[in-house]
Order: C-alpha cells, then structure tokens, then sequence
C-alpha cells in the first residue's frame, strides 16, 4: 500500500505584487505623446477658418504653458592682475649650512681627537691640520680647561683658534680642502698699577694682602737681592712700594709685566730701584743715582729654608766631634735644590775634595774663588774649565762627604782668606754708562717722583727704626681697591 509523505507547503497560487511603472515610460507619454495628439488635432482642420485655428492654437498654448527659455547672459572677464607680496621669496637655490661656533673645553684624559668626535667635528679635518709642523707643535698636547675655538659649517672647520700663552695665539683658517696654520700676536695694552704694604707676618703674605702676585714679589726680591737677604733680613714692618707694569687685552688685565720702579724700606734702611733699558736691548735696574744694583756676586746661591750652620772659626764639628772653624755657611735645602754660580768666572776644579764631598771652585776676577760643596751631582753642561756666568745651575744639593743631612756648604775666599759670605761687602758691578746716564735720569724722573708721593704714616714708621711702632702697623695700600687692580 502505498505511502503518502504529508504536504508541507502549500501551493495555492499567491498575486504578484504590482510592479510600478517605469519612469520612462511615463515620460515618454507625456514628452512625446502630447506633441503628436496637438498634430493630429490641426491637420485634419487645416481647412476651417482662422478663428477656429486661432482659438485651438490659444487653447493649446493654455494647456502647455511652456516657460520661454532664457540664455544666461554672460560677463565680461575681468582682466587678471598678477599678486606681488614681499612676503614670498623669490625663487633661489637652497642656502648652505650657517657656520656656528663651538668652544671646545678640554676634560682630564682628553685629547684633540676625543673633542672632535664629542662635538661631531671632521676627523679627516683635523688629519689634514695635524699635517702641518705648526700645528703639531701647539695642539699635540692640550691639558684640562684649555679652550679651543672653532668655527664649522656642520662638520666642516672653517677655523681653528687655540690661546699660546698671553699675548699670542695660534690660528688655522680653511681655503678650500687645504688648511693654513699662522700664529698671531693678541693687542696687548700696557699699563702702570702702584701698590705699597707693610711686612705684618711675612713678604708673601703682606704682598698678597696688596693685590702683588707671587711673580712680581720675587722679581722685587731679585731686584734687591744684592743688599737685603730676603731670608734672614725681613723684619715685621719693613715696606716696599712698586710701580708695576700691567697688560691689558679686550679690557682684561691678563698679566703682571716689569717692575718699573720699586722701593724697600729694611730695618729702616731705603733701597730704590728704576728700571732702564738700553739702546741695545739690554734691561737692568739702577739706583736713581745710576749705581748698578747687580752686584759681581749674589749673596746666597740658591733658594734655601733656613742656615743651619754660619761662619764660625770655633765651630764643633758635628760629626768629628772637635773645635773645627766652619769657614763657610750651611744653607739647608732639599736634596735635588738646583746650586748656582754667584758670581761670573771659571770652574777650576770638579771633583771629590775630601770631607766636602762632591766639590765645585770657581776662580773670579779680583782673587776671589767661590766653593760649593756636599753636592749630590754636577750639571754635565758644565765641566772643569768651562767659563760660567752669574745665575747659571752648576749643580744640585746633596750630602755628599762629611754632612749629616741635605744642604750645601758654601765659601767665600779674597787672596786665599776666608770671608764669611754673609757679610762680605761685595764688589759691584759696573754702573750705567756715562754716554746712556742723560737719558737714564729722563726716564727715572717721573718714576722717582711717584716713589717719593709716601703717606704721611708711612714717613713715621720708617723712623721708627726700634720696631715697636712699625710692628703694630696694619698693611697700608695707596688706593683701597688695590687688590683688584
């Protein structure tokens, strides 16, 4: 028996929907078929009267109702000015780099090529500036807060300026790939600073108190260095007075120059000193008289801290223990204290000489011979026979011989008779040329005259010779800003 599967749909036939007219068709009825029933309306009746004609034709025109088409009536173009504004550069090629400025500040362990690569600079630049000698010589070696100023479009130097010293710098300037190297002189302005003070604790100490760097109060203690012991001689309320020379650059004070004149007042006793130069170059100082202040032998040949043994003819020795006289003095000093001739001569002898140790004797004019002994080693500059000049280094302290610590063993002989050193009168040395003292006393004069402008209390202590007012004295300066001059 067969089986029937239940109808699940049903079949009933559903109405289509109403599908709407096209838009065309419409359209065309009205664009086209209107025109074509107003055709068929007037030819059939071409034949009535115009009357008829004219009232189908007014009847036609109230049914249609056109609007008249309007052609769009035109403007004439204005003419077209161009646009002119200051504000819109014209059109030129791209600008190079701007060149800036760099300083480079040298740190520890710094070396030109480290600064180079720090600050972005050519490497290949500076390859090509270290090429030249100059250059070599005074950037090889730089040392911490150094400055060096250069100009560079982007990596490229364009200049180079590196400070010599003071008064003159060095300069690289690019031309091209190549570089030149030039050193160059700064404008230096000189001017006169005045300063004066009294001695309240010790030379360096009253010097600083007045403005006076430590460069310009040893050129005082050289000045004089022939009459006062600057060691032993000062005393609580000696006073000096000096016209230094300053120079000036972009309106810094860069340096301390010369002194020109100086004054020292020892244990009541006045010292002056004027500087001059002669024709030829050569600069010394005179007393306002025209005495040369160099004196043919310095008192102490070397920098020393203290004597430890003077002139004594009834000395006991200290290491042998008996009455010996000590016909020299002891100035004690680090081993290695460079020992210098006092006077101008020839060296006689070289050698070991017995209890002195290494030896050095000097033969100078007049008879006079000069002995440096207890000496660590000689200067291999100068050897037995060579001629040797004041000041020059013959050799170093040590306690060579029969010593019991560093110092240097210094005699003074006249006609083979010992004379104690410190006391001595020395020979002078020759005094300004007669043909040169006119024009010395010209320079001098205007210089003598500041030295003799002293305050009133300054003329008081320096009568003071007991040293009981003088002592008491505060450090007196001419102008109250002196230690910033």
């Amino acid at each position: 028996m067969a089986s029937y599967r239940p109808i699940k749909r049903d079949y009933k036939p559903v109405a289509a929907k109403a599908q709407p007219r096209p838009r065309w068709l419409l359209w065309f009825i009205t664009g086209l078929g209107l025109p074509l029933a107003i055709v068929a309306i007037i030819l059939p009746n071409q034949n009535q009267p115009p009357e008829l004609g004219s009232r189908i034709e007014s009847a036609i025109d109230s049914a249609i109702k056109v609007a008249p088409v309007r052609k769009p009536v035109r403007k004439p173009r204005a003419a077209v000015k161009p646009v002119v504004s200051e504000d819109i550069p014209p059109l030129v090629a791209a600008p190079e780099p701007e060149i800036k400025r760099t300083i480079l500040t040298v740190r520890s362990g710094d070396s030109l090529d480290i600064l180079f690569r720090r600050n972005s600079l050519s490497i290949a630049d500076l390859t090509r500036i270290m090429e030249d000698k100059l250059a070599r010589e005074y950037l090889r070696l730089v040392r911490p807060g150094d400055e060096i100023v250069v100009r560079h479009r982007g990596e490229q130097i364009v200049s180079l300026i590196r400070e010599i010293d003071y008064s003159s710098f060095l300069k690289v300037s690019r031309k091209n790939d190549q570089f030149s190297v030039d050193t160059h002189k700064y404008n230096l302005t000189s001017r006169q600073a005045e300063v004066e003070g009294r001695i309240t604790s010790s030379l360096f100490a009253s010097a600083a108190k007045a403005g006076v760097s430590d460069t310009t109060i040893m050129n005082l203690a050289n000045i004089f260095q022939w009459d006062i012991d600057f060691m032993l001689d000062i005393r609580q309320g000696d006073e000096f007075h000096i016209i230094v020379e300053e120079l000036w650059r972009d309106g810094k004070r860069v340096a301390e120059g010369d002194i020109l004149a100086a004054e020292f007042v020892n244990q009541g006793e006045v010292f002056r000193g004027i500087r001059y130069r002669t024709p030829d170059g050569h600069t010394n100082y005179f007393a306002p008289d025209g005495r040369n202040l160099q004196q043919a032998f310095l008192r102490a040949p070397l920098e020393f801290s203290r004597i430890s043994s003077n002139f004594n003819p009834n000395r006991r020795h200290p290491i042998l223990n008996t009455l010996r006289a000590h016909q020299g003095v002891d100035y004690a000093a680090p081993n290695g204290t460079p020992v210098k001739t006092a006077g101008e001569g020839k060296i006689i002898f070289r050698g070991v000489k017995g209890g002195y140790g290494n030896t050095i004797i000097v033969q100078h004019a007049g008879n006079i011979t000069t002995l440096y002994g207890h000496l660590s080693r000689f200067n291999k500059q100068f050897q037995n026979g060579s001629r040797v000049r004041q000041g020059d280094v013959i050799a170093y302290v040590g306690q060579s011989g029969l010593a019991t610590g560093p110092h240097l063993h210094y005699e003074y002989r006249k006609n083979g008779v010992h004379l104690n050193p410190r006391t001595v009168k020395l020979p002078n040395a020759e005094p300004i040329s007669p043909s040169l003292k006119a024009d010395f006393l010209r320079t001098a004069a205007p210089l003598i005259a500041q030295l003799d402008r002293t305050p009133p209390t300054l003329v008081k202590n320096m009568a003071d010779t007991s040293g009981t007012g003088a002592a008491n004295t505060p450090l007196l300066a001419r102008n109250p800003d002196a230690k910033g001059r």
